[in-house]
């Protein structure tokens, strides 16, 4: 194991090939209660850099604008870091549209990005997400083709 790695514990782990479970049980099964005593009593979401949504509740409903869209919406997550209190995972999100999305009536488009979600952890349990992802690109995806 290189010096750096040994120093700090961190940890990457590849699985491209067989995807795995999702970053937090629950919402791909729409059972969002069982997510609540996951998250530390001071839990932030941060979907953007700047638009903070604190607790559970915050979190819950940046996640139902997506499970509502996308029914069935699949993640993958394809790499894992940890270091410390931080663990980062690299996914991809799929998924056909079958809901509203921002204002975009759904069309049954589909739509593939990546995403990066950064989870810090207090006391054993999730304090901070950061998911980091390009919504324009996501709304591009849906739009594709229409009338402008």
């Amino acid at each position: 194991m290189p010096e750096r790695q040994r120093r700090t514990r961190s940890h990457v782990h590849r699985n491209e090939r067989r995807p795995r479970a999702p970053l937090l049980p629950g919402p791909q099964q729409g059972d969002y209660d069982m997510l609540t005593g996951m998250f530390h009593p001071d839990f932030v979401l941060y979907p953007q850099i700047d638009n903070p949504r604190p607790g559970a509740a915050g979190f819950i409903d940046a996640e139902k604008k997506h499970d509502d869209a996308f029914p069935g919406i699949r993640l993958t997550v394809l790499d894992t870091v940890a270091e410390a209190d931080k663990v980062g995972a690299y996914v991809v999100v799929e998924g056909d549209q079958g809901g509203d999305y921002y204002g975009i009536p759904p069309r049954g488009a589909h739509m593939r990005f990546s995403m990066f979600n950064l989870f810090t952890f207090k006391d054993g349990k999730i304090i901070e997400k950061r998911a980091h992802y390009n919504r324009a690109d996501i709304m591009d995806q849906l739009t594709a083709g229409s009338a402008a």
